[in-house]
């Protein structure tokens, strides 16, 4: 709902001698413990709660005591949550549930959205047109949402808009919302709304549509772009004779740097006439995303490119220049390292490594490159290495003209790397000319090892742990354990050994409990030696959310890995797994999402933002995002395995077959795609098949670890429910890292109301 500090006006206005809920804070109501008073209004009281059983943060809403006896308002409280529940958009809040306290109060349970409202954004100011116009877009996707599902809003209004952190527009206070069909609640000719936003139908107490919510969203783009109300009076009858009555003047004078084409779009929303107004959101939308493209292309011709966008650089990886061309896990060591000292810069955007790796080996103009990366800069460099003596070179590149900013030769001994690394990085930081406060200028130096050796096989480690196969994970687990033999302070190396334990419990390279006992091991040393090192908590996240079921302790390291680097994409990508386990899709893709912003051609979180929208049941988007992956990879057998699970989802079994095949030969020999063989071969009717499967994979687990998950989900496509619950059993003893999505996955979902399902569900914590 709101942030703290800031919420909605329309919740603040204290009305005098109201009594709400007096001396709650700290006591628990059914399973939510109160935090804190956000604000209060005629319809309620707010307060910032935490969900005992998910522990989560949510909002809840109150119905005022003395006005929970009158039928009208009880029932318009009650069609709030109605009206919203029915909706699920990124852009509208959540709701959870409708309950009753002991005293009889109705309350609202709502998702928590740290932010503001845009009227306190506004109250500092006008907003500018490409910050309005993507909010603005934001409320008409929401809106566009809400009117598909019959519910007309009526109380559009800025105090009404959330803005969360991440900039997302979160439309609240369903409380006036209309639902088609559904005779209204208040009487005919009454006035219910906000003065100031209110179309003139409305002010005249006349019946309304989707129509009046347009009106309002015209006046929501009027105030956010010049910070002022289109229709202003000292008393609500004068506000009202002007709604009705008069033009607004145009955003064009007030603020004469706004495009005419702003005024055409106010115009048409602000239409006295509903008939001369859009007739639906979506031509409104469309009309401001026509707006959006004209206005980025005017100013990327007029403005100068500093002025458009952070300082922004690509690494790449550092050419092999050794006689024995032996030093390549050196090379992409070295970038991986200036990557992520890079990061570590506030006002500098760093692309991310795998997207400035997928150019090694390419022989491409610099140019070409940064003009795909999306950057101002290229760094690019050689290393050659003779017995025990360096020669390192390193030049800045502009992508713009090819000119060289900055190049630099490094002859050292192997030793002195280190400074090596440092000498770089401050160069390219002086260059950029990007302020570089003490905070970070200690993060650019850190040093993890003064080893050379320790430091070398880590380099290593992490050059096979990001090829991904099983033979990978296990070169790689072995150089990082013997970087901790050299240097046994080294921290991340112990990520390096915990990662790789976290791989091989989730793919059964190893047995769970076995795997996840030593990737807590080596990871809590990490953090004995560092508790600063965002990636020692992002590997937390994956520990708690899929081996120790700690939710409470999942979103802690989340929020502890974003506050120690925010550009963790790894920290997200993790993160969105646990919101899609916690039921919490929206905010699931939105963590998702924002970890493929960061590395926008990494195969893993191309398939994981299309596995969260496949939990979301948005198949359509899964299958596209799919798709993407594919196109960049036709041979990365995740987004294979994944697709799958949607065409299953969506009842093509042949084609989900053939999906979960090809996984199974790009990847040979692994339980987890022979599990999911087995369910579309018995979901499709190949029963004998399907048994087949349940045989290979018996006599595969002879010679290793085979998780009775795999064997609950053929069963399951043979309706096989006993033999189900039996394996889920098992696969509970095992702590299998794929159990929690018991709570997610599409292929249970006619199998929850089974009280053995919600049993199981509630014993991992998930549910009450």
């Amino acid at each position: 709902m709101g942030g703290e500090g800031s919420p909605p006006n329309n919740l603040l206005s204290n009305l005098p001698g109201r009594r709400i809920l007096a001396h709650v804070i700290g006591h628990t109501i059914s399973h939510y413990r109160i935090l804190d008073k956000l604000g209060e209004g005629g319809m309620g009281v707010v307060y910032k709660a935490e969900d005992t059983t998910l522990h989560r943060l949510v909002a809840l809403k109150f119905l005022p005591p003395e006005l929970t006896r009158e039928p009208e308002a009880k029932m318009r409280f009650i069609q709030e949550a109605r009206a919203a529940s029915a909706l699920d958009h990124p852009n509208i809040c959540a709701i959870h549930e409708i309950g009753e306290t002991r005293e009889k109060q109705l309350f609202i349970c709502m998702s928590y959205y740290p932010g503001e409202t845009l009227k306190k954004m506004i109250e500092r100011g006008p907003l500018r047109l490409e910050r309005a116009g993507d909010i603005a877009l934001q409320i008409a996707r929401g809106l566009s949402r809400a009117h598909e599902g019959g519910v007309v809003h009526r109380d559009i209004k800025s105090a009404n808009i959330m803005v969360t952190e991440r900039g997302e527009a979160k439309i609240v206070d369903f409380g006036l919302a209309k639902l088609a069909g559904q005779k209204g609640i208040t009487r005919t000719g009454t006035t219910i709304g906000t003065v100031s936003y209110m179309s003139p139908e409305q002010a005249r107490g006349e019946e309304v549509d989707r129509r009046t919510d347009i009106w309002s969203l015209g006046v929501v783009l009027f105030e956010m772009v010049t910070g002022r109300l289109p229709f202003e009076g000292d008393y609500e009858q004068a506000i009202l004779y002007r709604i009705v009555n008069e033009e607004p003047a145009p955003c064009t004078s007030l603020i004469p740097s706004l495009p005419v084409e702003l005024d055409d779009i106010l115009t048409r929303a602000l239409a006295k006439n509903p008939n001369d107004r859009y007739q639906d959101i979506e031509e409104m939308r469309t009309d401001m995303e026509q707006l959006s493209r004209s206005v980025a292309s005017r100013s990327s011709k007029t403005q100068p490119a500093a002025t458009q966008t952070l300082p922004s650089i690509a690494v790449l990886p550092f050419r092999d220049m050794s006689p024995g061309r032996d030093q390549e896990y050196f090379c992409e060591g070295i970038a991986e390292e200036l990557i992520n000292a890079l990061t570590q810069i506030e006002g500098l955007r760093v692309a991310a490594r795998t997207s400035a790796f997928q150019y090694k080996d390419r022989e491409l103009d610099v140019r070409k490159i940064g003009k795909g990366l999306g950057v101002e800069s290229v760094l690019e460099g050689s290393v050659r290495k003779a017995g025990n003596r360096l020669r390192i070179t390193a030049q800045l590149v502009t992508v713009s003209d090819g000119y060289h900013l900055w190049s630099e030769k490094y002859d050292r001994d192997l030793e002195d790397i280190f400074a090596i690394q440092d000498e770089i990085s401050l160069a390219i930081v002086d260059k950029l000319r990007v302020k570089l406060l003490k905070e970070e200028k200690s993060k650019l130096v850190k040093r993890y090892t003064e080893n050379e050796e320790a430091y070398s096989l880590q380099l290593k480690g992490r050059y096979f742990w990001n090829r991904r196969h099983e033979g990978g994970i296990q070169k790689a687990l072995e150089l990082f354990q013997q970087a901790v033999e050299k240097d046994p302070l080294y921290a991340p190396g112990y990520v390096g050994m915990a990662d790789c334990y976290n791989l091989s419990a989730h793919f059964s390279f190893m047995d769970p409990k076995l795997a996840y006992a030593k990737a807590k091991q080596a990871v809590a040393k990490a953090l004995e030696i560092d508790d600063n090192l965002a990636e020692a908590h992002a590997s937390l996240i994956w520990i708690k959310t899929f081996h120790d079921w700690d939710w409470a302790g999942a979103e802690a390291e989340y929020f502890r890995a974003f506050e120690l680097n925010p550009n963790c994409p790894t920290a997200h990508y993790f993160y969105g797994l646990y919101l899609g386990v916690m039921g919490r899709y929206d905010e699931s893709v939105a963590q998702a999402s924002r970890a493929l912003e960061l590395d926008p051609v990494d195969l893993v979180f191309n398939s994981i933002r299309g596995l969260v929208l496949y939990w979301g049941r948005r198949y359509d988007d899964a299958t596209e995002q799919f798709q993407r992956a594919l196109e960049m990879d036709p041979s990365f057998y995740l987004a294979h395995l994944f697709l799958g699970f949607t065409l299953a989802a969506k009842m093509m079994w042949q084609e989900a077959l053939d999906s979960f095949r090809r996984a199974s030969v790009l990847s040979p020999g692994s339980p987890l795609t022979m599990g999911y063989i087995g369910y579309a071969l018995a979901a499709s009717g190949r029963k004998k098949e399907a048994l087949e499967q349940l045989d290979r994979m018996e006599e595969l687990s002879k010679t290793r670890f085979v998780s009775s998950f795999y064997r609950a989900v053929i069963h399951l496509g043979l309706n096989a429910d006993d033999r189900v619950f039996e394996c889920l059993e098992d696969a509970f003893v095992e702590r299998e890292s794929w159990l929690p999505a018991l709570n997610t996955f599409p292929f249970f979902d006619g199998f929850r109301s089974d009280p053995r399902s919600a049993a199981l569900i509630r014993r991992m914590g998930l549910q009450k």
